[in-house]
């Protein structure tokens, strides 16, 4: 296991060192995720937000990716078959979060869902940049994790079958593709 912040760029560095060091890297999963709360543990919705809560989430949800992304992808381009797995919502859709009367659209952050958005348009740009590698966006679930103070509704192995089944995929499978465990979701 290498430990890293996605929000230090010398970190980074460090662990893509030692990934190195250590054979190479086949399968990136970026999994790291905040989302802006009030210390009563509430969503912080619109009237409440700041520029410094939508930098902050930015920064890990977003930068972070680019971030890492950026630092192992000459090891990515090593490898026979590699895969990048960015860990997004199903708070990312537009779509989605526009359906009155669901879960998505009740939801009341702003930060969280706009990061994720972005988390999608990132994989789609990176997947067309690099065709030799496949880059999708999952959305895992509403899943029991610190996240959301283990109120989700599945447990962390199933919240994971997406991810591990997408980081599995091989030189023919999807790329620059939204999927959940049921299959694509619409942007």
């Amino acid at each position: 296991m290498v430990l890293l912040d996605v929000t230090d760029d010398a970190s980074v560095a460090a662990a893509a060192k030692t990934v190195e060091a250590e054979g190479g890297l086949d399968v990136l999963i970026n999994n790291a995720g905040i989302e802006e709360r009030a210390p009563d543990g509430a969503v912080i919705g619109p009237a409440g937000v700041t520029a410094d809560m939508m930098r902050q989430v930015f920064e890990t949800n977003v930068f972070g990716v680019v971030r890492v992304t950026n630092a192992f992808l000459p090891l990515l381009q090593r490898s026979a078959a590699p895969v990048v797995v960015n860990l997004s919502s199903g708070l990312a859709s537009l779509a989605r979060v526009t359906a009155a009367g669901t879960p998505t659209y009740a939801y009341p952050g702003v930060a969280y869902p706009a990061s994720k958005t972005a988390v999608n348009m990132i994989t789609v740009q990176y997947a067309k940049a690099f065709p030799n590698m496949r880059i999708n966006a999952v959305e895992p679930g509403f899943t029991a994790t610190d996240l959301n103070r283990r109120t989700g509704t599945q447990t962390v192995e199933e919240g994971a079958e997406i991810i591990v089944r997408m980081a599995q995929v091989g030189p023919d499978g999807p790329t620059g593709g939204y999927f959940d465990a049921e299959g694509t979701l619409p942007w």
